[in-house]
């Protein structure tokens, strides 16, 4: 302490700080603007003034040095082993496993059975790492269509990202929908073109893809010496060596000069990356229109700046299955994509009408805290938190603002698949998880002191439904009790009853999502369910007015049963509110008015199932005009009989008919399969209403009846290539045509018969 005793010295010292400001960038200069501050403030407070200065520059240093990125590209491109291999080079594991994996063990991220066995990735695993000093915080996302909210849900709390490709396949169907995505969430990316081991690869038509494809604005960093067996290594383009990747598991880097056959190639390739990169950055297009020469450093820098911004993408390339091209990928991840503190993020300020309020990204700030995924572990619920603001400490208390509810922080881990490590405290741009904390995805947390939200994440509407239900009656608890977990954990899995077959409906984004979630029922609560072919909700109804005259007469030992009821039963007009409506029009006391609420019950339970399929009658409107009553026979049940009777035989003289539901749905395609998509639709008696262009795409809006709809998703798919997406509500439900009548009152019949 005492060199501080004199105060000059002090003052100096925070002068001589001030001057290095001015390199430094805008942060760094505002962290330390306010730190000089705060040296000023607590004058005459020298010891506090010590930590102060001591404390800054480090929370500066660990938030420059620390990376927020996910993994993800269209399904089968390889990511998952391209994390298992960045997990081997960063020192996380010591062996390593393949996806598919001979050996039985299955790849690191892949942490449940059910991912092990089909080879693709289904919950997004989050991982943490270090490579040259710097902590990157992976995150491993689903490359399957069913499961894009994980993908969204990952992306909601990423910096930056890779977006791997096939050097093969190329641009696929799924790389178009993860990058529209990462364009939704304005995530810078690099791009990855792996398997140049396989035959027929050729990295410059993929990169050619990107370009038209995905209109991204790139170049390539790197130039593949020879391609598919005769891969051997990478050129890179900012510093022109060529490194060959020698070992086992390619973790030895030797570094040369570039080959003289290749020289030509690559010096155009650098001239390209760097007219591309000038495109979009002034400082290097100055000096490359002035014809000076580029650093190495200039280069890289640009190439960071234009990342950054969102304005290009870089573009790796390697094999992560044969180990080569990965560490100069991790020193591309560290080199180009944004620290925390160079990404703005924004809340929704609760308490002024959901304003939008510019996150400081600093530790100094309030905790603002985002619950992006929940799993049910070991120890009970698992919420992984991505920290935006402030820091979060052990045995704090956090208040969940969605619900209002303050909770003590118990046990603060960080993850590595489903392994975990205990730690005291982590600051704003980590991911971490936190046990015991009852809450849904989607939640912010804070310390109470601001009322922010994140913004709220897009979750789509489930596209198809299932019924199901467990095989033995005694697992009801845990049929139950897992389908209350997947529903806090996915929110594009619903739940809901059906109240007319009583069975259990769960709703999702296809096929396999459901699937999956049928065979983790029976994998992890040991539950074996069956699952129907969803019944479609037909509804009756009758077209004519039609008169009823019935008298329910039964004479036995001691009081009979005497009720006649006479009236009329009529269509209700299109248009009105309600589905059923009684009259009761009789003058006088000819029945009894307390017998009447047994007359109405007996008809609206008779509606309760038509004749012509057993399905519920609507839009129904029933008239009492006379009756009779006996003094000694009538009662209740008589009436109610009797109604239920007059009902069943004036029914078909009302010429009913059979209402289907039809749904709304709207179809983003691309315009090529514009006219084998609105064929299909034509096929399943759609009408097609309205028909538009975004872009390159076709928006085709039709309506199109439910019974017609089941395993569309899939149809569609093998229609577009994978590229087509669709969403479908209810809209109402109109009469179905005369055949599809006969053939539904058929298979009622023969199925009554059957029981």
């Amino acid at each position: 302490m005492t060199r501080f005793q004199n105060g000059s010295r002090l003052l100096s010292y925070t002068f001589s700080r001030s001057k290095t400001t001015s390199s430094a960038s805008p942060t760094t200069a505002l962290l330390q603007g306010n730190f000089q501050i705060q040296h000023s403030r607590h004058f005459s407070n020298l010891a506090s003034a010590t930590t102060k200065e001591e404390k800054e520059p480090w929370w500066k240093d660990s938030m420059d040095r620390l990376r927020n990125i996910g993994i993800s590209a269209h399904i089968d491109s390889g990511k998952t082993t391209l994390t298992e291999r960045i997990l081997f080079y960063t020192g996380r594991i010591h062996e390593i496993h393949e996806v598919r994996g001979r050996d039985g063990v299955g790849a690191k991220m892949d942490s449940m059975d059910l991912e092990r066995e089909k080879g693709i990735t289904i919950q997004s695993a989050a991982t943490y790492c270090t490579w040259n000093g710097y902590q990157v915080n992976i995150i491993d996302t689903p490359g399957h269509v069913d499961f894009t909210i994980e993908v969204e849900r990952a992306l909601r709390v990423l910096d930056g990202a890779i977006l791997v490709l096939c050097s093969v396949g190329g641009v696929q169907s799924q790389s178009i929908t993860v990058d529209r995505q990462m364009r939704r969430y304005e995530v810078p990316r690099l791009a990855f073109i792996n398997k140049l081991d396989r035959m027929g690869a050729d990295p410059w038509k993929v990169l050619n893809q990107a370009r038209s494809k995905l209109r991204h604005h790139s170049a390539a960093v790197q130039v593949p010496i020879g391609l598919e067996d005769d891969f051997q290594g990478l050129i890179d383009l900012v510093k022109m060596k060529a490194y060959y990747f020698h070992g086992s598991n390619g973790e030895k880097i030797v570094t040369a000069e570039i080959p003289v056959e290749i020289e030509a190639l690559a010096a155009e390739k650098r001239r390209e990356l760097i007219e591309t990169v000038s495109e979009v950055d002034d400082k290097l297009a100055d000096a490359f229109l002035s014809d000076e020469s580029i650093s190495t450093s200039d280069l890289e820098e640009a190439i960071r700046r234009a990342t950054v911004a969102k304005k290009f993408v870089p573009v790796f390339m390697g094999s992560a299955f044969k180990n080569k091209g990965v560490q100069p990928l991790l020193d591309g991840v560290l080199s180009y994509l944004p620290c925390p503190l160079e990404v703005s993020n924004y809340a929704l300020d609760q308490t002024k009408d959901e304003e939008k309020v510019v996150l400081s990204g600093t530790p100094d700030g309030p905790l603002v805290a985002l619950a992006f995924k929940l799993e049910e572990g070991r120890f009970g619920q698992l919420t992984y938190l991505r920290i935006y603001e402030g820091v979060i400490r052990k045995g704090d208390f956090i208040v969940n603002v969605n619900t209002g509810k303050k909770i003590k922080v118990p046990r603060l881990v960080r993850m590595h698949s489903n392994e975990m490590e205990d730690i005291q405290e982590a600051h704003v741009g980590q991911i971490v998880a936190v046990f015991g904390v009852d809450c849904a995805s989607g939640d912010t947390f804070t310390d109470g002191s601001v009322r922010y939200t994140m913004t709220s994440m897009n979750v789509p509407e489930p596209v198809m439904s299932l019924a199901i239900q467990p095989v033995s009656k005694d697992s009801g608890g845990q049929f139950s009790k897992a389908l209350n977990r997947f529903q806090k954990e996915d929110p594009t899995f619903r739940v809901g009853l059906d109240p007319e077959s009583a069975q259990t409906i769960i709703s999702g984004m296809g096929e396999l999502h459901l699937d999956i979630y049928v065979e983790r029922i029976r994998r992890e609560y040991k539950v074996d369910a069956s699952v129907g072919k969803p019944r479609v909700n037909f509804r009756e109804t009758i077209t004519q007015r039609a008169e009823f005259d019935y008298l329910h007469k039964k004479q036995s030992g001691g009081q009979g049963q005497y009720g006649r009821v006479c009236g009329y039963i009529e269509p209700i007009p299109q248009g009105s509110m309600t589905k059923f409506e009684f009259d009761n029009m009789i003058v006088g006391q000819v029945i009894p008015s307390n017998f009447i609420p047994a007359i109405e019950k007996g008809f609206k339970e008779a509606a309760n199932s038509g004749s012509l399929i057993g399905h519920p009658v609507e839009n129904l409107r029933i008239a009492l005009t006379d009756g009779a009553a006996h003094a000694v026979d009538s009662s209740e049940l008589a009436f109610k009989l009797a109604a239920i009777y007059a009902f069943r035989q004036c029914y078909t003289a009302a010429k009913p008919v059979i209402l289907e539901p039809v749904m709304l749905v709207e179809l983003k395609v691309p315009t090529e399969f514009q006219g084998t998509v609105a064929g299909d639709i034509n096929k399943r008696k759609g009408v097609i209403v309205g028909n538009d262009q975004d872009g390159d795409d076709s928006i085709i809006t039709a309506h199109v009846p439910l019974n017609n709809m089941f395993g569309y998703s899939t149809a569609l798919r093998s229609m577009t290539q994978g590229k087509g997406e669709f969403t479908m509500e209810y809209k109402e439900h109109s009469p179905v045509s005369q055949d599809v009548q006969m053939q539904l009152v058929n298979t009622y019949k023969a199925s009554k018969t059957a029981e």
